[in-house]
């Protein structure tokens, strides 16, 4: 862009003169004969007005466009137009500072648009060709309406482009491409998340960290051991002889007091056994009830079975003898009698050991069913009984060799129970290759063949119910208790969110479940 006015062309497309301008009307007395008018306007004080590269809005453009005088018919053909002013074509001439009301007709496309305006002549020179003048105006007055479309329109000829009422109504603002591309609509920008999300993210990421760290100190650096379940004191309730199993009603689960019947064993030959010697008790009082009182009665011989037991198979024969000789035969008598007596007693001794009565306030870990008249052999296993003391149920746990030199005695270890959230502290009682002679029931038999294994028995700090003797727990001996405290909870607690999780998708499913079967 020229920033240097010049006078030698008079079709010159510089920018236009700032319409905001204070003008004064030449003085022709005062100027010399060769100024023309647009001197004599830069000499009163007119400023060239300069835009910035971006902001070319009074370049003139040259446009097909008519100027439609308001007081006349006549129709001037446009040269160049630009928001400040526009130059035509006349047949008539024009003087400087003449003041007109005119239209200027501009196609946009198929269509004609119309911009109202009032404008003032700058100058008017004889054309080239010979035939009217090339006059100069600037617009003095225009509505911000048609100003803005009259900027459009320059525009879209700047950038390029045909004017199209399509683009006008569009809202399209045509530029120069490097314009279009400086101004290129930005997308939307995205509002600012809120800190609370971030807050959130990073706990959640140290909560992953956290819990990673107290799993893997969990299963890298407590001693785990092999197997662990609820131990408590056994008590095997044997058959004292053979027989039939008497009915009873008890059930593994069940809680017996001591003293209590558990059941008895019925054994027919023991019972034929104690009713023949009672009969045998029987004859031998009552023949020497007749011995004596045939001697007492004076009687020269007296009447003498030849046998005291008649159950021997022998046949019974009498025979009369002296009453010397039948005071011999009652010593004799006697003598078997206190043998009988005490068979008898023996006998109902064995019958009374057949019923079967509870040794401890134990529960029934296991019972041999009645049903149907169920036969047993001798010292045959009727019931198991455990004890629940408080100082009875314990944790029983199989270490493995390799490790067992890092467990102490009173060394603490976490217990978890099945379906539990929080462990239970334990301290260790004893470490041995065979925990005590009592036998223990809840370990399977097959666990305790493991030949490279050690048993330890742990107490733990809370008494821990009977009904879990025999379940398998979770054992872990903590060398460093604090950081052992820390991940047992932590592990616990991810845990427990699993668990809970995992019930509510069975009960979902279980749900969909019967939707299905109800469908």
């Amino acid at each position: 862009m020229a920033d240097k006015f010049s006078h030698d062309d008079p079709k010159r497309h510089e920018p236009t003169l700032g319409g905001s301008r204070t003008r004064k009307e030449p003085d022709a007395s005062s100027e010399s004969g060769n100024a023309d008018y647009d001197s004599v306007r830069l000499q009163q004080g007119d400023r060239l007005q300069h835009e910035r590269r971006d902001e070319r809005g009074y370049i003139r453009v040259t446009l097909p466009f008519r100027v439609d005088l308001a007081d006349s018919d006549a129709e001037l053909s446009g040269n160049d137009v630009s928001l400040g002013g526009f130059s035509a074509q006349s047949r008539n001439g024009f003087q400087p500072g003449e003041r007109i009301s005119a239209s200027l007709l501009m196609m946009a496309g198929a269509t004609e648009l119309i911009v109202p305006l009032k404008a003032e002549c700058l100058r008017a020179v004889p054309a080239s060709g010979g035939e009217g003048y090339d006059v100069s105006f600037e617009i003095t007055e225009i509505e911000p309406q048609h100003r803005e479309l009259l900027r459009q329109i320059i525009r879209s000829a700047l950038s390029g482009r045909s004017p199209n009422v399509e683009g006008l109504l569009a809202g399209e603002d045509p530029q120069t491409p490097r314009k279009r591309q400086a101004t290129k609509p930005l997308p939307p920008a995205r509002p600012p998340k809120p800190i609370g999300r971030y807050v959130l993210l990073f706990a959640a990421i140290g909560v992953l960290v956290l819990v990673g760290a107290a799993t893997a100190y969990r299963n890298f650096m407590l001693i785990e051991p092999s197997f662990a379940a609820v131990t408590a004191p056994r008590i095997d309730i044997r058959a004292p002889g053979p027989g039939i199993l008497g009915e009873h009603e008890l059930v593994a689960g069940d809680v017996v007091e001591r003293d209590q019947l558990l059941t008895n064993v019925v054994n027919s030959d023991l019972e034929s056994d104690l009713i023949l010697a009672e009969a045998a008790l029987d004859y031998n009082n009552r023949l020497l009830d007749n011995l004596r009182e045939h001697i007492e009665g004076g009687m020269q011989e007296v009447s003498l079975a030849n046998s005291a037991q008649p159950a021997s198979g022998d046949t019974m024969t009498f025979e009369s003898v002296s009453p010397e000789i039948a005071q011999a035969r009652i010593d004799q008598f006697e003598t078997v009698r206190d043998y009988e007596s005490s068979r008898i007693a023996a006998l109902e001794a064995r019958m009374a050991s057949n019923d079967i009565y509870s040794p401890c306030d134990c529960l029934v870990a296991w019972a041999l069913s009645s049903a149907d008249g169920v036969y047993i052999n001798e010292s045959e296993r009727i019931m198991t009984l455990i004890r629940t003391d408080e100082d009875d149920v314990l944790v029983e746990a199989l270490v493995h060799m390799d490790d067992i030199s890092r467990i102490d005695s009173d060394q603490q270890a976490y217990v978890t129970l099945a379906n539990a959230n929080q462990p239970i502290r334990a301290r260790v009682r004893n470490v041995a290759l065979d925990v005590e002679r009592q036998p223990r029931a809840g370990f399977p038999s097959w666990v305790r063949q493991q030949q490279n294994v050690a048993s330890v028995l742990l107490v733990p700090e809370e008494p821990l119910p009977a009904e879990s003797v025999g379940q398998p727990v979770d054992v872990r001996f903590a060398e460093t208790p604090l950081l052992a405290a820390g991940s047992e909870r932590i592990w616990q607690g991810v845990r427990s969110v699993i668990q809970f999780g995992d019930d509510i998708y069975r009960a979902a499913t279980e749900d969909d479940d019967e939707v299905t079967d109800d469908s």
